[in-house]
């Protein structure tokens, strides 16, 4: 593999996270039509088509989303090399501004905030849980936390935290009255305690089972816009609930509530705190990167 650049290397992985030449191109400060003869440059180096194009749209190849999958790490592992020889001053100073979910913000608050502050004494945190899903860049924050299914696909994540479940549970006393469903659709004839999205409208309870999705819109006379509230539902017996399963931890260990329907509640991809993939990455977020890699 001769002549294959470091620069044609990290423009083709900015290009496959856009999914645009135009985005990319204004990234890097090239013309589009310089960023595409770079990238079929660098294809006819390796002897492998690596995008699909298209005149409104690029996508990878099976070969190109193999090769990105790789050389991802292996630049994330490069610049980490980099960062840390290069000279670093002895104390970070400045704000640094998270949007938040809470329970992302719990989970740091619990983990890394205060390793964190205490290593950058100078560094301000404002950590914002809004609860809203913002364009963080827009908003003037330097990263957000979401569940990775819900990161924007132009974005850097860094996961953390390990996989979480969303679980179904009620009252030990509501399902003696009530019985306990055996199937989703079996909610249909529950009462329910829906939850309020911050945008509005009200959440849909995802299930799986066998790979096989299924979305409900589930009946019920309570709505709630908090985990914590609608656990503190379920106990007080006014139905059954889907929330993340922290939230409920307690609760069902105390025996104050069960879980219903746990074969079709598998876990999912957890929470990554990301960031706009541009070229210089402020240095107190690089910090705060590096104290979530280290407990993550």
């Amino acid at each position: 593999m001769k002549n294959v650049s470091l620069s044609d290397l990290k423009a083709f992985l900015l290009v496959a996270r856009l999914q645009s030449f135009q985005q990319a191109a204004g990234e890097l400060g090239v013309s589009r039509s310089a960023l595409s003869h770079a990238m079929r440059a660098l294809e006819t180096r390796l002897g492998v088509r690596l995008l699909h194009r298209t005149t409104r749209s690029v996508s990878l190849t099976q070969q190109g989303a193999a090769f990105l999958q790789r050389l991802d790490p292996l630049l994330n592992t490069l610049d980490d090399v980099l960062d840390s020889t290069r000279f670093q001053p002895q104390e970070l100073h400045g704000t640094l501004r998270i949007n938040a979910n809470e329970g992302g913000a719990r989970w740091l608050l619990q983990h890394v905030v205060v390793n964190f502050l205490r290593a950058h004494p100078q560094v301000e945190l404002d950590l914002v849980t809004d609860g809203r899903l913002v364009d963080i860049v827009a908003a003037g924050f330097d990263a957000g936390v979401r569940l990775a299914e819900a990161v924007p696909r132009d974005m850097i994540a860094v996961p953390f935290g390990g996989d979480i479940r969303f679980i179904t549970l009620a009252a030990p006393g509501y399902l003696e009255q009530a019985g306990t469903p055996q199937t989703p659709e079996d909610l249909l004839q529950h009462r329910c305690i829906a939850q309020r999205l911050p945008g509005g409208k009200r959440y849909r309870w995802e299930f799986m089972r066998d790979n096989k999705p299924l979305t409900l819109n589930v009946p019920g006379t309570l709505c709630l816009d908090n985990s914590a509230l609608m656990v503190e539902a379920v106990v007080l017996g006014l139905g059954i609930a889907y929330v993340p399963e922290p939230y409920a931890r307690q609760a069902l260990n105390d025996g104050l509530a069960v879980q219903v329907l746990e074969t079709w509640c598998p876990p999912i991809a957890g929470l990554c705190l990301y960031y706009a993939s541009h070229r210089h990455v402020p240095a107190t977020l690089k910090a705060f990167i590096a104290a979530i890699r280290a407990v993550a």
